[in-house]
């Protein structure tokens, strides 16, 4: 299963504010092109910071788009499942990303309070357990791939991004950096959590583009 990352950036490599607060930091080009990714991939990944400081409901893509690949048999019908990593099980059951179609699965660990999984369940998640304190990232990648997902697509937060690339989950990364500064030590960044002291991911650069004022950058892990 390929996993790809896309996130939009401040020039200063920010996601948001540190109130968490989001702010537009890309324009229509880039909205398009993130339909259009979407629509190629089988699953959506974001982390519960995402889905409490957003609240995205990860619904919309380029249909004309996602029916071209279908017919050429490279994606299953229906729209990508949403997925939430959560290991405490936060996610509101009002949240946008449960609402509607497609489906919405939500990973937790096993110190997941009882009473969490079953609100989350009875508003319409499929919940699955992965891990004892923190989902197990590879453990939920497996049970994607099982269920037939080849392409999953990461959302971010910052916190989720850092554990798929320390788990080395991560094929390809997509930034665009928007022509704006954000600042702030403690607003959000693309790669947070405890950070690589030795052994650092290493990238091979395949694409610079000029977009909405700013420039799309696309890499391949290679190790």
């Amino acid at each position: 299963m390929e996993v790809f990352v896309n996130a939009a950036t401040s020039a200063d490599g920010k996601l948001s504010t540190r109130e968490r607060r989001q702010v537009r930091i890309s324009g229509e080009a880039d909205f398009a092109r993130v339909d259009r990714l979407r629509a190629s991939a089988n699953a959506i990944l974001v982390g519960v910071g995402t889905v409490l400081a957003d609240d995205p409901s990860l619904v919309r893509h380029d249909r004309e788009y996602r029916r071209a690949l279908r017919e050429r048999g490279e994606v299953r019908d229906g729209s990508p499942v949403r997925v939430v990593a959560d290991s405490r099980a936060r996610t509101p059951t009002d949240a946008a990303i449960l609402e509607g179609e497609p489906g919405t699965w939500v990973f937790v660990s096993e110190a997941a309070p009882a009473d969490r999984r079953e609100a989350l369940a009875a508003a319409g998640a499929t919940v699955r357990v992965a891990g004892a304190e923190r989902v197990d990232l590879v453990s939920l990648c497996e049970t994607l791939a099982d269920d037939g997902t080849n392409r999953l697509m990461v959302e971010g937060g910052g916190e989720l991004i850092s554990s798929l690339f320390e788990a080395g989950l991560v094929d390809r990364l997509s930034v665009f950096v928007g022509p704006t500064v954000i600042g702030g030590r403690d607003a959000p960044t693309l790669v947070d959590g405890e950070g690589f002291v030795e052994s650092f991911p290493e990238l091979r650069l395949d694409g610079v583009e000029r977009l909405d004022g700013g420039v799309l950058l696309e890499w391949t892990v290679i190790g």
